[in-house]
């Protein structure tokens, strides 16, 4: 059988940055602050993350906000804590019914936004929103048949490393925008989720969403590469992602030394 993802892995310049990524976050995996508070840096990242995701879906919100207020009014910023907290008892199911889990997502981020009836189900007549300025979504149909082919890549065997699996669940996602609401947080969710399934970063300390937005420039560009479907396009969207996932390592370095220092 084809392995897809690892042939992906071997387009130009993907080895290189997955390799540049995986170092940052093995440097921050040896810090010394996590043998007794990686619970605490895993939770402020997770913070982080909240609060990226939701600014790249067009909220406006700052950390200090979000420490501040314990119910925010903002519908974005409440599905995008509500995917934060949960994705730790997501990862797992993940691995073996990522559709399932894409549902549930999508329940948490869009709870406050769209009809009850709509949660979870992938859109059939609804509109797509469109906050990244993608343009039009592919079709109901190819939707439905995209991801079920995106189901069988996650869940299959394959030698291609985790960040190129997680940077294709992202892209995918976002091209299809399969729910209408709330795509984006679901796709950036499903990214870090793979991270942690696959072993990258078993313990959520890296947040990718804040690399994204760090990146911002570059974001939008690199996911309408990855859309043309294009052996280049794609490519520079995993470059794209691994540039991300290094940018969170450092960040995560950040809130350690800023622990380390009381």
């Amino acid at each position: 059988m084809t392995d897809a993802l690892a042939q992906v892995a071997n387009l130009p310049g993907v080895a290189e940055a997955v390799a540049d990524a995986r170092t940052a976050v093995d440097r921050l995996l040896g810090h010394r602050i996590l043998r007794r508070r990686s619970a605490e840096v895993s939770t402020e990242s997770a913070l982080r993350g909240a609060r990226a995701t939701a600014v790249l879906e067009g909220a406006s919100v700052t950390l200090e906000e979000l420490r501040s207020t314990e119910n925010p009014s903002d519908p974005t910023v409440q599905g995008a804590l509500r995917v934060s907290a949960e994705l730790g008892s997501l990862a797992e199911t993940w691995r073996q019914a990522p559709r399932q889990v894409l549902a549930r997502l999508h329940v948490l981020a869009a709870a406050d936004a769209v009809d009850s009836a709509d949660l979870g189900r992938p859109r059939a007549d609804r509109a797509a929103k469109d906050p990244l300025g993608l343009g039009e979504p592919p079709a109901p149909a190819e939707v439905a048949a995209r991801l079920d082919m995106l189901s069988g890549l996650l869940t299959g065997p394959t030698k291609a490393p985790a960040l190129v699996v997680a940077a294709i669940a992202h892209g995918e996602l976002l091209t299809l925008r399969p729910f209408g609401w709330g795509d984006g947080i679901v796709a950036r969710a499903a990214e870090r989720l793979t991270l942690v399934a696959r072993g990258l970063d078993p313990k959520s300390l890296t947040a990718p969403e804040v690399g994204h937005a760090e990146l911002a420039d570059g974001y939008v560009s690199a996911l309408r590469g990855y859309a043309t479907g294009t052996q280049e396009g794609v490519a520079g969207w995993i470059r794209h992602c691994a540039d991300a996932t290094a940018a969170a390592a450092r960040d995560s370095q950040a809130i350690c030394e800023a622990f380390l220092r009381g």
